[in-house]
């Protein structure tokens, strides 16, 4: 007999393990294992817990093709429960998931999904290849990677991006589809170019980034990387970096372009740029040690917008990586110089909030609600010596791979 209330918890599954990716470049990679990887994130698709419900030994199967990312979806399991058994409704995986996907572009038999993989060697990058570079992998193998540039007005590219940017949703937290529509979305995709078993050449999609070019007034363009992600079988190797320095030297001669931002970047996409920015700017003139312990300055602004579009709220997280850089820590004065220079902008706001509430008073106004909000003057500092804490490891990260690629 079927015991619902003992035998429920085996039918409640981690949407992160159960959810398996495969990029296939042959018929063998269907069958095998270490190609396998999950995704990082799914409430954007089974909600906040990211639990599926409903199904015991659950395995949910997203297999794309490897170049033009043709998509298979299969929902396995050993046993369902059911509305009418057992009064109550399952998930509906299929329909959560293809509710993301482009519309009708996905394969649910195997064998019509084998004949697309047979046909997927032929296919050929999208636009116009920008840059070339090879990576060593652990093996010592050398690896070819090409990054394309596409626009709106590249042919049959958006189906493409389309299948591309299923990913994101199980990637980047707080994901939105681009408006294919909006002329001003620039694309940049990066590939492995390799032989397949037969000796052909062949693509496999790697990573992308997207950049949305804002109007500033009166005739200039202020660039924003939206999307940037690298597929987990491409990661560790440079392509992150690899694609933000492209996207920086695309707008490098462009006198239009006022500066670049990026959109809600995560921690890890915040370290790649804020190692990139570091790299180049570490040898300008405004940025030398001597120049770097007297205090962030207008030169530094200058120099890094000339040098990489870079804007003046990453210039000064350069300014601090680069003199945390220079700063002896052991050196206790030159070393509490440098925490008191970045704690005091850290505290720019709750010094504004507190010196306004002090002018405020002054005037006889009546702040005891406002001061009831704030937080304590002993809790702040707590509070910052702890934000700096965060801000030094994140900057020391930074430094280290500065040493090691310097």
């Amino acid at each position: 007999m079927f015991d619902l209330e003992k035998e429920l918890p085996n039918y409640v599954a981690d949407a992160l393990t159960a959810v398996e990716f495969k990029l296939v470049r042959d018929i063998g990679d269907l069958d095998d294992d270490s190609v396998s990887f999950h995704p990082v994130m799914a409430h954007q698709i089974f909600g906040e817990n990211e639990k599926i419900f409903g199904y015991k030994d659950l395995k949910v199967k997203l297999y794309f093709t490897a170049g033009p990312l043709n998509i298979f979806l299969s929902v396995e399991y050993s046993h369902k429960l059911s509305f009418d058994e057992h009064n109550i409704t399952p998930d509906d995986i299929t329909s959560l998931i293809t509710e993301k996907l482009p519309a009708g572009c996905y394969y649910t038999n195997i064998d019509e999904f084998c004949n697309v993989v047979r046909k997927a060697d032929t296919f050929q990058p999208f636009g116009e290849k920008i840059v070339q570079f090879d990576v060593k992998s652990d093996s010592g193998d050398e690896r070819r990677f090409e990054i394309y540039f596409c626009d709106p007005t590249t042919p049959k590219f958006f189906p493409y991006h389309a299948r591309f940017e299923s990913f994101i949703m199980w990637y980047i937290d707080a994901a939105s589809y681009i408006e294919q529509d909006d002329h001003r979305w620039l694309f940049f995709f990066c590939y492995e170019k390799y032989l397949n078993r037969d000796g052909n050449t062949c693509y496999a999609s790697a990573g992308y980034g997207t950049v949305y070019q804002y109007y500033a007034y009166p005739e200039h363009v202020r660039p924003r990387i939206s999307q940037l992600i690298v597929l987990p079988p491409f990661q560790k190797l440079g392509i992150g970096s690899r694609l933000i320095r492209t996207i920086y030297d695309h707008y490098e001669s462009n006198k239009s372009v006022l500066d670049i931002t990026v959109e809600d970047p995560s921690e890890d996409f915040q370290s790649i740029r804020n190692y990139i920015d570091a790299k180049l700017c570490i040898d300008l003139p405004a940025f030398q040690p001597e120049k770097l312990r007297k205090g962030f300055s207008k030169d530094m602004v200058a120099e890094a917008k000339a040098k990489a579009k870079i804007n003046s709220l990453q210039c000064r997280r350069i300014y601090e990586i680069l003199r945390l850089y220079h700063t002896n820590v052991n050196n206790e004065e030159e070393y509490r110089a440098y925490r008191l220079d970045v704690k005091k902008r850290l505290n720019m706001m709750y010094t504004l909030h507190k010196r306004n509430l002090e002018r405020a008073e002054r005037r006889g106004m009546d702040v005891t609600a406002a001061k009831v909000g704030m937080t304590p003057l002993t809790e702040r500092l707590e509070q910052l010596h702890e934000e700096f804490n965060v801000l030094e490891h994140e900057y020391q990260r930074v430094i280290r791979k500065l040493k090691e690629y310097n």
